[in-house]
């Protein structure tokens, strides 16, 4: 049987869904070559911004029309379904089982199956242990019905893909913020950590597998306690000491997301102090009016981050900082606004994910007075996108010339004969190399900026541990 996975949103929910695909994997499933010729389709779905919702209606109105055409109903259309058309032709009436998962399923529930019919199942958040249950039954050709329990939040063993060089390591789970306008804490749930001997389990299992880099996720991640009282400065710490230890084919160890409140001094140190962490460090400044911060209720002042910034820098000289920038929030005037330029500019950052607000239902900024309208909201940000885009190339540019420890995580699909990597700072660089260095780190020249994308030159392969 086969299976097709269709991921939206954050690195979380792609973490999710390569756990989750381990599963089909395990009891002998294929990954089908088309969704429309697969036997289970698997929707992973978000819920930070309403227009993500959108898209998931639009994917929905596309799988009700195919389920109608695999099953050969009455009427069925074919236009642009010519795959399954000629599957069902071959073949016969063959049923797909559609499955929604993620944040949005979460918020939704059983609404959502009311409302789309044919949806299958809608697994939420919470309910991924599922998973194994409904496999077996679309299997034996029966349905599932889930208890009336409400479930506890699980983390995978593991979700690596096969392969990869690169994978995710969740940590935490859900967030105890309530920022005024995010729905996460409410989909996901109050913050959950993971065991440090779990954490520890899977890093084995991917050293095993010659994985050269993780990223540890979770919604807030500074902000782990692991059930001794472990902190997150405390599992870097400890992560990189089993690393080294073991002697592990995992050299960079990098982090997201992270909240400036929870940046302390000790994490900063800790960082500084072992070259497994990665020098591209991602602090989602939001925005640089106090106004507007405490109105989104992020519980820091632009000068605490301007202070936070300045202390990284001293202690890790080397970083490249990136961020979340937000426009259009409610309240928000020319002033404010003004204030988020000027934070841009005196900070520098190198990359930023720059959106406008988008109220979501059920949060406090919703129903806030004196919303932006469209029209501002739009102005502003291309503003910011204009601002951001020059120093960006400012920023790169002055990093040309330097060599940097590169690893070699993709085959361009422009051209064979070059591979794309990423440096310790998160940054791409395109450089002409032989296969064979394909998941290897080398040292790479940084000779010039093309776009957002660095073109580089081997300069001498990198020592491997």
């Amino acid at each position: 049987m086969t299976y097709f996975f269709e991921t939206y949103g954050c690195e979380m929910n792609l973490a999710e869904s390569a756990s989750v695909e381990q599963l089909f994997i395990k009891r002998g499933w294929k990954k089908a070559v088309d969704v429309q010729l697969a036997d289970m389709v698997v929707i992973n779905t978000c819920s930070v911004r309403a227009s993500a919702e959108e898209r998931i209606y639009g994917r929905l109105g596309f799988f009700t029309g195919l389920k109608k055409l695999r099953a050969m109903e009455p009427g069925a259309k074919s236009r642009n379904l010519e795959a399954a058309a000629r599957y069902v032709e071959e073949n016969g009436p063959v049923p797909l089982t559609l499955v929604v998962m993620g944040c949005m399923a979460q918020r939704l529930l059983d609404g959502l199956k009311k409302d789309w019919p044919a949806i299958d199942y809608v697994v939420g958040t919470f309910a991924k242990v599922d998973f194994p249950q409904i496999i077996e039954a679309v299997e034996q050709g029966r349905a599932f019905v889930s208890t009336d329990e409400k479930p506890v939040y699980s983390f995978a063993p593991t979700s690596y893909e096969e392969g990869a060089f690169s994978t995710f390591v969740p940590i935490m789970h859900g967030c105890n913020n309530f920022c005024s306008y995010c729905i996460v804490p409410y989909v996901r749930g109050r913050e959950v950590s993971r065991p440090f001997s779990q954490i520890v389990d899977e890093l084995d299992l991917l050293s095993d597998k010659g994985v050269k880099e993780i990223t540890l996720l979770g919604q807030n991640v500074n902000s782990y306690r692991g059930q001794d009282g472990m902190d997150f400065p405390c599992l870097l710490q400890e992560i990189c000491s089993h690393l080294e230890r073991r002697n592990s084919s995992i050299e960079w160890v990098r982090f997201e997301s992270s909240n400036p409140k929870d940046f302390s001094d000790e994490l900063i140190k800790v960082i500084a102090s072992n070259p497994r962490i990665c020098r591209g460090l991602h602090i989602a400044a939001q925005h640089g009016s106090d106004r507007i911060l405490k109105a989104m209720n992020r519980k820091y002042t632009r000068k605490d981050y301007l202070s936070l910034v300045s202390r990284i820098r001293a202690f890790i000289p080397d970083v490249q900082l990136s961020t979340d920038i937000m426009l259009g929030f409610p309240g928000e005037t020319e002033e404010d606004f003004g204030q988020v330029l000027s934070l841009m500019r005196e900070v520098g950052f190198e990359s930023a994910f720059m959106y406008y607000y988008n109220p979501r239902e059920g949060t406090p900024a919703a129903v806030m007075e004196n919303q932006v309208d469209l029209e501002t909201k739009k102005r502003r940000l291309q503003q910011v996108i204009d601002m951001q885009l020059e120093i960006t190339r400012s920023v790169m540019a002055g990093r040309v010339g330097q060599v940097e420890k590169v690893l070699a995580d993709t085959v361009s699909r422009n051209d064979k004969g070059e591979l794309l990597g990423k440096t310790s700072q998160n940054e791409r660089v395109a450089f002409k190399s032989p296969i064979f260095v394909l998941g290897s780190f080398v040292n790479v020249r940084l000779d010039r900026v093309s776009g957002n994308t660095f073109r580089g030159s081997i300069d001498e392969p990198a020592a491997n541990r």
